[in-house]
């Protein structure tokens, strides 16, 4: 099973990209964590919000890979504890389809992304910077797979 992690924007600082990594290079090969970026739309201060968030909602939907299971990462999605996203992480992982978890811009998510959702997850009912969410994610997703393998890492 491979985890896509598609992403809204490109071109992250160095502590985004280094922390992701350190992550997503902890996962094991049968589950990997691939990171998709999409640019982001150019915004400023006379933009259509609207047009920008559904074109990048089109480039979104056309990188997520066939037959994934789609999960957004959005604040009015349910709040797992990380027993819970372990719990989830089983589900996906029994289901046997690649998952896709998209993040949205700043602005968040189109509307077409979030009907083909299976499941929407919030991190935090806090809005975060989205560059944070990627590493913020990452490490869920490391800290979801340890508990399943009794590793030692989550505590």
């Amino acid at each position: 099973m491979q985890i896509y992690l598609i992403s809204i924007g490109q071109k992250m600082p160095s502590w985004v990209k280094q922390g992701y990594e350190e992550y997503a290079k902890r996962m094991p090969r049968e589950c990997s964590l691939v990171l998709k970026e999409i640019p982001a739309g150019k915004r400023g201060k006379n933009s259509d919000v609207q047009r920008i968030i559904r074109d990048e909602g089109e480039r979104m939907l056309a990188a997520i890979p066939k037959g994934c299971h789609v999960v957004t990462l959005d604040v009015p999605g349910k709040a797992w504890t990380t027993p819970e996203l372990a719990q989830a992480m089983r589900g996906w992982l029994d289901g046997g389809q690649d998952i896709a978890l998209l993040i949205g811009g700043p602005e968040g998510l189109a509307d077409a992304a979030k009907q083909l959702a299976k499941q929407s997850w919030s991190l935090s009912n806090m809005t975060l910077p989205h560059p944070l969410v990627r590493i913020v994610v990452a490490e869920q997703i490391y800290r979801a797979w340890s508990i399943l393998n009794h590793h030692p890492y989550h505590r």
